[in-house]
């Protein structure tokens, strides 16, 4: 795909992967709004994004609600003249032993996560379908493929996510609009500041900037997914299919770590 005047809206933009995906499509010569709830933090992103020939826009909002999504579109549609690329990239996480964690974060997860990126692809399916070249990228995350102690939920809605792309993309086939499914790993956003693993658990923190990058390469590439981690996160994700029980004796050895590592990750 030519990114160039391509007209993108990305949620979860004022920071972190969303604001190096907006950055790297920016570069590229896209027309970008971004999205977050913070209309503080979209001020100074978006002016950090634009340039003298590019200016970023931006709609505050929250992913979860219905008639804030329908805004977040409407207003986009009306700065940019119509929708190419949809980036769901907005995400919540929790981590911690399932008896631990509240209804409140569980339910709140699974719908910033899973269940707000597909009613906002149902909502801005008609605009992309004018577009005749559009594409929908979802970020999602690596425990999406391996699934990791104490983030159960989160990778359950990750992973749910995942599915959901390739049925849709499927779905979609020859009626031009593609679907990507991004899988970064630990990265080192706002997101992750809470999370005290680090590369001795697996927790090492590739920049945002990589990930966004790669995420650029990926749609100009029309490929199917960007799978980040190299060739240890392949692995990982070969014995998970081909020996996952030597997987879990390999998490169970550093269980009580992580345990103590992410107690404390939150991020809404």
């Amino acid at each position: 795909m030519d990114l160039k005047q391509k007209r993108v809206l990305v949620t979860g933009g004022s920071s972190g992967i969303g604001f190096a995906i907006a950055e790297a499509l920016a570069a590229r010569g896209a027309r970008i709004v971004i999205t977050g709830r913070r209309e503080g933090k979209l001020v100074e992103a978006a002016a950090r994004l634009s340039g003298p020939s590019n200016k970023v826009g931006f709609v505050a909002g929250d992913v979860t609600v219905n008639s804030d999504r329908h805004r977040m579109l409407s207003d986009t549609i009306a700065a940019l003249g119509g929708l190419d690329i949809l980036v769901n990239n907005a995400g919540a996480v929790r981590a911690g032993r399932l008896e631990l964690l509240s209804e409140e974060d569980i339910r709140a997860m699974i719908e910033v996560d899973l269940v707000a990126p597909i009613l906002f692809i149902r909502q801005a399916l008609p605009e992309l379908r004018k577009s005749g070249d559009a594409l929908v990228v979802n970020v999602t995350s690596a425990a999406a493929l391996t699934g990791v102690p104490f983030y159960g939920t989160y990778a359950a809605a990750k992973a749910g996510l995942s599915r959901f792309g390739e049925a849709l993309r499927r779905e979609l086939k020859g009626e031009g609009i593609h679907v990507m499914t991004v899988y970064p790993v630990a990265t080192d956003t706002p997101m992750m500041a809470s999370s005290k693993a680090g590369a001795d658990l697996g927790f090492g923190r590739e920049p945002a900037a990589e990930v966004g990058k790669a995420v650029v390469e990926g749609i100009e590439a029309n490929t199917i997914e960007v799978v980040r981690g190299g060739e240890a996160r392949a692995k990982a994700i070969a014995l998970n299919r081909d020996n996952p029980l030597a997987l879990d004796e390999r998490f169970m050895g550093m269980k009580a770590a992580l345990e103590e590592a992410t107690r404390d990750h939150r991020a809404f």
